[in-house]
């Protein structure tokens, strides 16, 4: 008897795998998530509160239903745990600010991968002669979305941290390029004995100040502006980095380090946290692909193993460095000075 035939299946699953991404983004970017937060509907009425043809409208919520985003009883949608806590806009941990962005943006952008690989040049606003970041900083409105979508998805690891550190050995904190705050305000929530804030570009703080207020912690928190070009860090017990380093190039990362490690008293700590790709190279899927992701938004970032990361750590001068897994595809390292 000849050998099963491997089945061609999971490679045409993964090759159109942007048919699911697409289905959830579009869901996002129409607020279908945010209906389904007020009442469950069934699919004629969920079509005309949409505004969708009806032609397609079944196939998409149901399409969601497969995909485990949305959950169908009796004929009627309604949203799964995950999506209601995370997709609803308004809500606390909203994730869709990044969505609605990457909807707009990366998508278009991945597009232009193949060129991306045979020229190592990014596909974004630069190819016209634009400059992303320039942009959103100068827009309040669309640098208040992006911030907030950086809270969204730093909420979870922020959770993490505090439990995951011992944080009675510090009185204090810093986050470098804290957008909102949400790591140093789910830190300071945790520990009441935590000072600090965070720390980034100018722009950032009417942002920072108002999130700081609603949490009630203007007394302990405050915003640092700087930009780590050209300032020097704050000084705290503790520095925190996170979705910072990959965007640069090995000379900037070092030189991040070691400016972390300058401003930190002896026997104080650097975190650092990122989608760091496991040391074989062979699991951690997602962050392979955020590396790639830095191809297609940056002139030279990348992301790096948890070994590559304490290398540069010691080399700029810590100590005890340790890196620890986190929940889904990110890791932490800790360094001590």
């Amino acid at each position: 008897m000849s050998a099963e035939l491997p089945s061609p299946y999971s490679i045409m699953q993964l090759a159109l795998g942007f048919w699911s991404s697409k289905a959830l983004l579009s869901a996002v970017e129409i607020g279908l998530f945010t209906v389904l937060a007020e009442e469950t509907l069934d699919a004629p009425a969920l079509c005309r509160r949409m505004a969708l043809h009806p032609r397609g409208a079944r196939d998409f919520f149901d399409a969601l239903v497969a995909l485990g985003m949305l959950e169908r009883k009796d004929g009627r949608y309604a949203n799964t745990p995950e999506t209601e806590r995370y997709l609803v806009r308004g809500k606390p941990d909203y994730i869709g600010g990044i969505l609605e962005m990457s909807n707009a943006r990366l998508y278009g952008f991945w597009g232009s991968l193949t060129e991306a690989l045979k020229t190592g040049q990014p596909q974004n606003e630069s190819k016209q002669g634009g400059d992303l970041f320039a942009q959103l900083y100068a827009d309040p409105e669309r640098l208040a979305l992006f911030l907030k979508g950086m809270t969204g998805v730093s909420r979870p690891i922020a959770r993490q941290l505090a439990q995951r550190v011992d944080w009675r050995r510090y009185k204090s904190v810093i986050d470098i390029g804290t957008a909102e705050g949400a790591v140093p305000v789910t830190l300071a929530q945790a520990h009441p004995h935590l000072t600090g804030g965070g720390f980034d570009l100018p722009p950032v703080r009417p942002v920072f100040e108002s999130h700081i207020r609603a949490m009630g912690l203007e007394n302990r928190l405050r915003f640092h502006p700087g930009d780590f070009f050209s300032d020097p860090l704050p000084a705290a017990d503790v520095l925190m980095m996170g979705h910072i380093l990959h965007d640069w190039d090995l000379t900037v990362k070092r030189q991040l380090l070691a400016k972390a490690h300058a401003a930190l008293p002896k026997g104080g700590a650097l975190i650092v946290y990122d989608m760091m790709i496991d040391d074989e190279r062979r699991t951690n899927a997602t962050g392979l692909l955020m590396s790639l992701n830095m191809l297609i938004e940056t002139a030279s970032g990348f992301d790096y193993t948890g070994a590559d990361c304490a290398g540069w750590m010691r080399e700029a001068g810590f100590a005890d460095v340790r890196i620890e897994r986190l929940e889904g595809p990110y890791s932490m390292a800790i360094a001590t000075r």
